[in-house]
Formats: structure tokens, C-alpha cells, sequence
């Protein structure tokens, strides 16, 4: 157990986790106008295991100005916590007393993509697609729970561990998501070569049945140095309302709804990335690059959710991250 101050994002300065992937694709060009891929990915964690696959085919146009493509992908993943999935809304009990726990569960995810690329000019792509998803099974995250708080002062309601036994102090509930999620979006992405320094803008539209919208506008413009290096700064600009079911305590004593969540991520929030990538190309075509950003996460609380001294009190603490990637690229 860990303890964070009022007003403070809760991070657990001990947490690590370790994440092994595999991922293996193929690419077969057929009847001279068609491109096929295929691929298979494999992920583990110590609670999490994905096991996916995908399809996908090209088909040229217009003296291959114009490409038409479709993809289809389905995952499987088990999900396998701490103690076990949390039952839907049950208390959080003392550290060891697992009765309001149940076992493993499965989620189920399939995806589709529809799109179009297209020459617009000697220097200008343009790349429109259209994206859904539909997900089923156990979409809830259980490592993440709701306050339940007095109806009048917005505190969280006390609680005493049984004798001898560590426990929180407080009333809390694991939350509950619905157990389907279906997703759209349609994206679009326009690329422009000046004279060797290509610019890259795209927009992002996406929708769900949970209620969230969200718009993602993003920026890259990649920088040749010499002939073997180039640099390519990136912004982008992220933000989305709250889902429907998002709530950010549960008042003690009124009926439990049917589902819940206080997961800052479903909630009213804009991101900004700023970032830096670095490359160096070697004359065997193979690629090393570097490549560094700082994330800014900030958010609200509708105000009608805020109770008595909650309204006092910063809720939706910024969020800030600073992310450093080394990638090697070769070819066989």
C-alpha cells in the first residue's frame, strides 16, 4: 500500500512492469495491381495475455495514383489480476480477503478498416480511412475503484480494517464498465514533399457507444540533414469529453447505478505532445533514430459532480510525462 497527498496524480513510485512482445508480418504483392499482408502479434504481462491476428489487401488504381485498401484484425485477450477480476461495484476489502473477487476473464476485439490514398500532385498525398471496432467481455479495468463519499461534505465515508489486518480507512468500490464498447472513426492525413522536407498533417475524428468524442490534430515535419541524418519535430493535440457513466465518487447511501467510473482517462481531458526525433540512415539502408517528447495531461470535473469540500480541492491534478525512445531498423 502507498499513500498520496491531496491534490497529487497517485503514482506508485515502486511500480514496475514488464511487458514481452512478438510480432510477425508478411507482405505478398499478387496479381501485379493487389497487395496482401498479413500478421500475427503476441504480448504477455504478469496479469495480461494478447494473442491477435490481422488481414489486410491494397488494390491500385489510376496508373497507381489512387489505392484502395481494407483490413480486418481479431484479438483475444485473458485478463488475469491481482487477486482476481473484481466483481462489478463490490467493496474493496481488506488486504488478503478476496471474497469480493472473482477469477480470470477474456475480451474479445475485432477491427476493420476501410480506406483511400490518393496522388493529389507531383509533391502531395492525401489518405482518407475510416475506421470501426467492437470489443465484448471484460473491458472494465480492475485495478481502479470509486470513492464513496458523504452526501453532504463530498468526504470519503470512514472505514476501520478488521483487528490485526492492513486495509484502506476509507469506503471504496471497484468500478464497472459495460461489457461491449463499439468504436468509429475516420481519420485523414495529407503529406507534402517541399523540396526534400516532407510535412505530415492529420486529423482524427472517433466516436463510441460510451459517449465519448474525441479530436486528435497532429503535425510532423521531418528535416533532412545532409544526406544521411534528417530531424523531424512532432505536436500533437489530443482532447475528448467524458463518457457517459463517468462519475467521479458515488454518494453513500443512494443506489448503486449500473455502471461506474472515476478512471481519469474517460473523463473531460486535452493532451499535448511535443517531441523530437533524431535519424541517421547508414549506406547499407539500415536506420537508428532517437526520439524525445514531453507529454502535458490536463482535465475537469463537471462542476454539478463536485460535492460540498470537493469543490475546494484540485480534482483533476496536470499530468506531465516525458517519454525517450531508441529504435534500430535493418534489412535482411
Amino acid at each position: 500500500m502507498y499513500e498520496t497527498a491531496a491534490g497529487q496524480v497517485p503514482l506508485d513510485d515502486t511500480f514496475l512492469d514488464t511487458r514481452y512482445a512478438l510480432d510477425v508480418g508478411w507482405t505478398q504483392p499478387f496479381a501485379r495491381l493487389y497487395t496482401m499482408t498479413a500478421g500475427l502479434g503476441f504480448s504477455t504481462e504478469y496479469d495480461y495475455t494478447h494473442l491477435g491476428a490481422n488481414l489486410g489487401v491494397t488494390r491500385d488504381f489510376n496508373r497507381r495514383n489512387t489505392t484502395l485498401s481494407a483490413a480486418v484484425a481479431y484479438a483475444q485477450e485473458d485478463i488475469d489480476p491481482v487477486g482476481g477480476t473484481p466483481l462489478p461495484l463490490a467493496l474493496m476489502q481488506d488486504v488478503g480477503d478476496d471474497t469480493s473477487k472473482a477469477g480470470t476473464d477474456t475480451k474479445d476485439v475485432l477491427d476493420l478498416l476501410v480506406g483511400v490514398t490518393q496522388v493529389i500532385g507531383p509533391s502531395t498525398v492525401l489518405r482518407v480511412n475510416y475506421s470501426f471496432s467492437d470489443s465484448s467481455g471484460y473491458l472494465t479495468d480492475p485495478y481502479k475503484v470509486l470513492s464513496v463519499v458523504d452526501p453532504v461534505t463530498g468526504d470519503t465515508v470512514g472505514r476501520t480494517p478488521a483487528s490485526g489486518a492492513m486495509g484502506p480507512t476509507g469506503v471504496y468500490r471497484y468500478e464497472a464498465r459495460p461489457d461491449s464498447r463499439r468504436k468509429q472513426g475516420l481519420y485523414a492525413e495529407v503529406k507534402h514533399d517541399f523540396t526534400g522536407k516532407v510535412l505530415a498533417v492529420s486529423y482524427r475524428f472517433g466516436t463510441d457507444d460510451w459517449g465519448i468524442d474525441s479530436h486528435t490534430l497532429d503535425a510532423r515535419l521531418r528535416w533532412p540533414i545532409g544526406e544521411f541524418n534528417y530531424v523531424e519535430p512532432h505536436l500533437r493535440y489530443y482532447t475528448q469529453n467524458a463518457a457517459d457513466f463517468y462519475r467521479f465518487s458515488l454518494l453513500d447511501g443512494d443506489a448503486l447505478p449500473s455502471f461506474a467510473s472515476a478512471d481519469a482517462r474517460l473523463a473531460d481531458l486535452d493532451g499535448v505532445t511535443l517531441g523530437l526525433k533524431y535519424g541517421h540512415r547508414t549506406v547499407s539502408g539500415s536506420e537508428w533514430n532517437a526520439r524525445v517528447e514531453l507529454y502535458q495531461q490536463s482535465g475537469n470535473v463537471p462542476g454539478g459532480q463536485l460535492i460540498g469540500n470537493q469543490s475546494r480541492r484540485e480534482q483533476f491534478p496536470d499530468l506531465d510525462a516525458v517519454i525517450v525512445q531508441i529504435g534500430y531498423r535493418f534489412k535482411l
